[in-house]
Order: structure tokens, then sequence, then C-alpha cells
């Protein structure tokens, strides 16, 4: 049963996202291996903690991830009329704010740490933020690719 939806684009922005979340994890497995070797036992600490903030923001991220997923799909539709096409522009300029607002403030925090009075603090605060970072936009892509699989499947 056809229903109008072409998913071409859609499908290549999936793809696109699979491989970013593969560069993510190569990134994040070489940013462990750095940290392991410069924090010794206070590498598992990090871990820990980047895992339960992970926890904290998993359903904001997935709920962020589960609009912009469908706001895709609904753009796809055969017939938009120029109100709904409007709309679809604003929401998506919306949901490009605010991912460069997460981006900005990784950036910012980062920039912004004051040095810890050792080295070993200092690269603990860093560890925090880079797998953080990591995995915050890592969970996003594979909660957008897992939306937007689904919501396909649904629609054809």
């Amino acid at each position: 049963m056809a229903t109008g939806f072409d998913f071409k684009k859609l499908r290549r922005l999936i793809m696109i996202y699979a491989v970013v979340q593969v560069l993510l994890v190569v990134l994040l497995v070489f940013v462990a291996l750095q940290f392991q070797a410069g924090l010794g036992p206070l590498f598992w600490k990090s871990v820990i903690i980047t895992l339960i903030i992970q926890l904290i923001n998993f359903y904001p991220i997935y709920l962020f991830a589960n609009r912009e997923a469908k706001r895709e799909i609904e753009a796809l539709a055969p017939s938009l009329t120029q109100a709904e096409f409007k709309s679809q522009r604003q929401k998506r300029l919306i949901g490009e704010v605010i991912k460069m607002s997460v981006f900005a403030f990784f950036l910012i925090f980062a920039w912004t740490v004051k040095p810890a009075p050792t080295i070993t603090g200092t690269r603990f605060v860093y560890s925090l933020i880079f797998f953080n970072f990591i995995l915050t936009y890592l969970t996003y892509f594979q909660c957008f690719n897992f939306v937007a699989k689904r919501e396909m499947k649904a629609k054809s």
C-alpha cells in the first residue's frame, strides 16, 4: 500500500548518522584510552559519573530525537501547504539551534574550566566533559535513527 511518502532523503540521513555514530565510537575509544593512561584509578570514577549523567540525560535526549525524527517524517508528506512548509522550516531551525547550543555549551564549558591543583584533577574534569559530549551526541543519533526507522516502518 503506497502512502506517497518518499523516504529516500531520510534513509540517506539515517546512513549519514550511522557513519557519524561509528566515528564517534572510534573517537570515544581513542579518548578513553588516552584518559585511562593519564588518570589511572580515577578513570573508572569518571566512567561511572559519566554513565550516571547519561542516564539522567537519556529521556530528554530521546524526547528531542523523537520530535526531530517525527518532524522529518512529516516533512516528507506528499502535499504540504505553504503554512505547513513554513512551520516545518521553523521547527527545523529551532532543532538546529538547540543542537548547536548543546555543542556550544560543551565547548564553552571545556574552555572555561579552571585547572585543578593537580594535573590528574584537570584530566579528570576534562574526561567527564569529553565523555559526556561524545555520549550525548551518540545517544541523540541512535535515538533519532531508532525512531525514524520505526516511523518509516509504520508509514509504509
